[in-house]
């Protein structure tokens, strides 16, 4: 057995090896030590003909999964070697064999899993500077492939996606993309594969095999070459973990990234999409605001809505039209949706039948979820919209699958398939027959009891069953005297003897057989009806996401119109109109009616660029982030919380709100901003939404204020970029752009003063802010009084030296800020001459207008130093 044990270790070398011995998975040697510290077990040994006992730790077969999804959520691989003949059978060792290797993104465990989310597995494939990405799901049967040029879209890709395993090439450790990363903070378990997974050749083998067509064309993967052998090796790789045919993957989907909005990692967190920035959780995030769906499917659907936004505008007019639909006809919505309610995950639930491990239960669930396929449809059927009309034709109600497990499964049939009462009676004859035997058996051992005890006198003589002994009398000490001779003694107990007789053991050959080939022939006549389902994958896979989409109009239906949302119209000339905008989270979480709604409006020529001034905590970001989100809503297919929104499609959405240290890879704040900026300028087009807040923040005053003013200018010209962009800053010294440069306007937020008090109106109006407030909203946050008090001398003193009068003087010159490329370490004093606080004749100027005749001796000696301390600053 332990020789055994080391040749199946030796070929799963990277997976810990549940090794089956009776009722226990044992864990041996390397593996055994792992396991007792990961999963907290007891460490024992065992002697195998070595001169030290082996480590060794076991779990029980029938925990075995809770177990196995600690591991994995560890990021551990798990080969489960079973028993794979009777024991009662087998000749010498019982035959063991690896049934499945269980990965991150393999587990198909239910309990494991998020039924919200799926559970993706990615394989990453790199050659000759081009990423190939496919991506799987096996719990669902979705399959994609694509292909990427850079590092920057391939890490759009895995944000999108968030797969729980990603495989690689060996050249992909190569590649510059920070591994660890993934591993670390992204959780993601990443491994390398064995070349020969990668061979073009097979790759290609694998996948004609498995979907059965004669050229990659007929899958539509003619112009994927890097992208075929990634999802060659991916197929390879499930085939080599699963054991299986893997029928639930009927399709393949090749997908161009240019067909989604691209949103980056930053851009997924600042939004807060699907999570919140701090506590990861759905509450406070756009999808919890979205997610009204009654089913697991429709669930992950829209999560998968919202992570791929749409750029064309045909695919999202038509889901303003089924959501619309849905909306007018309300009625008929919520009997859709109420019938939904009973719905399980017909695609996990189809995905268990196809790899034989649905039990009894599971198809009873799946029975009652098929019951309401029917009604679904009729209503369906009344609507005109194209998506709508599109998934009544792909909607199949599937009454041959319903009327087969209605006629033959047990309304309450038992956990597992090895314990019998699986089939309804009136299904199969020669399952009737021999369950009447087993249950005129029954009656036969109550007469045969009743018969002996008459016969001998013993009152309280008893037929009892043990898997042992089978089935005996029993007879306590008290009536021992009164047993006939025909009565042949099996066990001696305590206080009592056990007895047979031919009659009882005859009766017993017959109950015992019948009982036997009653499990046995239930069990093979479940699987041939599971087998009968699994062939009609393809038809309850179409089925099961057209569910899920109905699911989804539904729900952003109920959120339009529980939330007072308007259907935005689409144009293609740039133009973002939003009156009385809303942030949909923000308004969730305070009372809608205390939000108080903005405008926005940007194009592509004379409104490209609005700068937003305003004090802290009065709704700067909230309104930036709200125009974004607005955005990303219409380009999903929701209506949007606005009075009225007029939508330019955009390519991207790009934010960069504040930012924190990266101290494990040596990055400072302003260093991950400034990384943060670098990657907008460069990756954004004309036709992407940039959300700027705070550039410039990190540094001194004169660094981030040119930083801020040259990315303003940089983003202004369409020769260079001439994006749509929100850019909020306290550097009310950019107001001036506003005169400067044709596209841009100054807004800000309107706060009413009151003494040294402040109230924030949260209105966006026209115009620049003069100053932030920032005392005031310190004293807000419970400074010291002492402190605020100082701070308010200082700043009066600072704004002597105010130099927003200079930075009206500086000349916007696109070729010549282009043409100069001076370092920052060789930057003169004369270079500064930009932000001079003061001029000379400024000094002269009010030296000439002192009146000396009314100055006290006090008044002069300040007067004085303040006029030195304005020259010392100049020079």
């Amino acid at each position: 057995m332990m020789q055994h044990y080391l040749k199946t270790k030796e070929e799963n070398k990277d997976c810990i090896l549940f090794y089956r011995l009776g009722d226990f998975y044992e864990m041996f040697f390397e593996d055994a030590k792992i396991v007792s510290k990961e999963l907290e077990l007891t460490l024992t040994g065992k002697s195998c003909g070595m001169e030290e006992r082996a480590p060794m730790c076991g779990i029980p077969y029938h925990a075995v999964d809770s177990y196995l999804n600690r591991l994995v959520k560890k990021g551990y691989k798990v080969a489960i070697c079973e028993q794979v003949e009777d024991p009662k059978l087998a000749k010498g060792m019982v035959k063991r064999e690896v049934t499945r290797i269980v990965t991150p993104g393999t587990n198909i465990d239910a309990q494991a899993l998020d039924e919200t989310k799926n559970n993706y597995l990615m394989c990453i494939v790199y050659m000759a500077d081009k990423y190939g990405v496919s991506t799987a799901d096996i719990t669902t049967g979705d399959y994609y492939v694509t292909e990427v040029e850079t590092e920057r879209k391939l890490m759009d890709e895995v944000n999108k996606f968030s797969p729980s395993e990603i495989i690689c090439n060996e050249p992909f450790y190569m590649s510059g993309v920070d591994i660890d990363d993934m591993r670390n903070r992204l959780g993601i378990s990443v491994s390398a594969l064995e070349s020969w997974y990668f061979a073009d050749e097979q790759a290609k083998r694998t996948l004609l095999e498995h979907f059965k067509v004669a050229s990659l064309e007929g899958l539509g993967l003619n112009d994927y070459d890097c992208g075929v052998i990634a999802s060659g090796a991916l197929l390879s790789y499930l085939y080599e973990t699963q054991k299986n045919s893997l029928d639930n993957l009927t399709a393949i989907h090749p997908y161009s990234t240019g067909k989604f909005m691209i949103i980056d990692s930053s851009t997924r967190r600042n939004l807060e999409l699907v999570e919140t920035l701090r506590e990861k959780q759905k509450r406070g995030s756009l999808l919890w605001v979205l997610d009204k769906t009654r089913t697991a499917m429709g669930a992950r659907m829209l999560r998968s809505f919202v992570e791929q936004p749409l750029i064309d505008r045909a695919e999202i007019e038509a889901r303003y039209d089924a959501v619309g639909e849905l909306n007018k006809n309300a009625i008929t919505r919520e009997e859709i949706r109420e019938y939904l309610n009973p719905v399980y995950d017909l695609e996990r639930l189809v995905t268990r039948v196809t790899y034989q491990t649905a039990s009894p239960r599971d198809l009873i669930s799946f029975k009652n979820s098929i019951r309401m396929l029917p009604p679904i449809r009729t209503l369906v059927g009344d609507f005109a919209s194209q998506e709508l009309k599109m998934l009544y034709e792909n909607l199949d109600t599937l009454d041959d699958i319903f009327a087969l497990i209605d006629a033959a499964i047990d309304e309450e049939p038992p956990l597992t398939v090895r314990e019998g009462g699986i089939l309804k009676e009136g299904y199969n004859e020669e399952v009737d027959r021999l369950r009447k035997a087993k249950t005129d058996g029954k009656s036969w051992l109550a007469d045969l009891e009743s018969k002996e005890r008459e016969k001998t006198g013993i009152k309280n003589l008893k037929i009892k069953y043990n898997k042992v002994f089978g089935y005996y009398l029993e007879v306590t000490n008290s009536y021992k005297d009164l047993v006939p001779d025909y009565y042949m003694r099996k066990q001696t107990l305590t206080n009592a003897e056990r007895y047979i007789t031919p009659e009882l053991k005859e009766m017993e050959d017959t109950i015992l057989g019948a009982e036997d080939r009653l499990v046995q022939l239930e069990y093979e006549l479940f699987r041939e009806i599971r087998d009968k389902i699994a062939a009609e994958v393809v038809r309850i896979q179409r089925t099961a996401k057209a569910v899920a989409k109905l699911d989804v109009f539904a729900s952003l239906a109920v959120v339009a119109e529980q939330n007072n949302y308007c259907r935005p119209k689409l144009n293609e000339n740039g133009t973002i109109d939003i009156k009385d905008g809303r942030h949909p989270v923000v308004e969730k979480m305070i009372n809608n009616d205390m939000f108080i709604s903005n405008d926005t409006y940007l194009d592509n020529g004379k409104n490209r660029i609005a700068i937003i001034t305003g004090p802290n905590m009065a709704g700067k970001s909230t309104y930036m982030r709200q125009t974004a989100l607005i955005v990303l809503m219409a380009q999903i297919g929701s209506f949007v919380p606005a009075k009225s929104a007029k939508i330019g499609i955009v390519d991207r959405i790009f934010t960069r709100v504040g930012a924190s240290d990266d101290l494990a890879s040596g990055q400072s704040t302003f260093m991950v901003e400034m990384t943060e900026v670098a990657n907008i300028l460069r990756n954004a087009t004309s036709n992407s939404l940039l959300v700027l807040d705070e550039i410039g923040r990190g540094t001194s005053t004169f660094d981030g204020l040119s930083i801020a003013w040259a990315v303003v200018e940089h983003i202004s010209n369409p020769k260079l970029l001439g994006a749509k962009t929100l850019f909020a800053t306290h550097y009310h010294e950019l107001t001036e752009l506003e005169g400067k440069l044709d596209n841009v306007h100054n807004y800000c937020i309107a706060v009413k003063e009151n003494g040294d008090d402040i109230v924030f109106l949260r209105k966006i109006v026209q115009g620049g802010a003069d100053k932030s407030y920032g005392i005031q909203v310190a004293k807000l946050a419970g400074v010291p009084d002492s402190v605020i008090e100082r701070a308010k001398q200082i700043v009066e003193e600072l704004i002597a030296n105010d130099i927003s009068e200079t930075v009206k003087n500086i000349q916007v010159d696109h070729a010549s800020a282009r043409k100069k490329k001076t370092k920052l370490d060789e930057v003169d004093l004369e270079q500064i001459s930009l932000f001079d606080t003061v001029k000379d004749d400024d000094i002269l100027e009010e030296l000439k207008n002192l009146d000396l005749g009314n100055l006290t001796p006090i008044d002069a000696l300040n007067k004085l130093y303040e006029l030195q301390h304005k020259i010392k600053n100049r020079w």
